[in-house]
């Protein structure tokens, strides 16, 4: 499916970017959305970047991708209003 090995699977729960479940045997359970982030960091390890440096630029691909997505929802202004009082100050 990813064209990986059960070792690079395992390398990446043991940089903590995905914790698999375990079967009652013991066996690592991994979910599809677990399976795709390793997709990703797959990709730019191929091209030579580090396992850890590779984790790390697609956890901060998600959460950019979150704060544009949160900003996105906070863009309910019309251009010609003010904007809203600050709160807390």
């Amino acid at each position: 499916m990813l064209g990986t090995t059960p070792g690079f699977l395992r390398s990446l729960d043991e940089a903590k970017l995905i914790e698999p479940e375990r079967s009652s045997g013991g066996h690592r359970r991994y979910s599809r959305h677990q399976l795709r982030l390793a997709a990703r960091v797959r990709e730019p390890v191929d091209q030579g970047t580090g396992l850890d440096a590779a984790c790390r630029i697609v956890t901060l691909e998600d959460q950019l991708q979150k704060a544009r997505d949160l900003n996105k929802q906070n863009q309910t202004l019309e251009p010609d209003q003010p904007y809203p009082p600050l709160r807390g100050v």
